[in-house]
């Protein structure tokens, strides 16, 4: 069984910065694409941010030039740097993988359980 916990989350004044983390555990043999999205009460869950294996990265045009998605492949780790954050970035938080757990079998896409970000002053 393969499980994904996000953490990092919290309060932030606006202009300030937070760091997530998204560690897979459990019996992996690969993980591909990692991913976060948000996602606001009573809205659409929305990308945020992209890293494949071979880190290639994409973002929303909302965040771009703001957040930073990186991964720590030996850990099964992927991590969302967000700085200058904005009060509309105020949203729960959640990681998703696409993760394999034996060599040669379909890749699964799995998710955690989300961590809350608010941005205010």
């Amino acid at each position: 069984q393969v499980q994904l916990a996000e953490s990092g989350g919290g309060w932030v004044q606006p202009g300030g910065s937070l760091r997530l983390s998204c560690a897979a555990s459990g019996s992996i043999s690969s993980t591909y694409a990692m991913v976060w999205h948000r996602q606001v009460s009573g809205k659409q869950r929305e990308l945020v941010a992209a890293i494949t294996s071979g880190d290639i990265t994409n973002y929303a045009g909302s965040v771009k030039s703001r957040f930073t998605i990186s991964r720590d492949n030996a850990k099964n780790t992927v991590y969302l740097q967000m700085n200058s954050l904005k009060p509309e970035d105020t949203a729960v938080y959640y990681c998703n993988a696409l993760i394999s757990v034996v060599t040669g079998l379909a890749p699964y896409n799995y998710w955690g359980q989300g961590t809350q970000v608010t941005v205010s002053s």
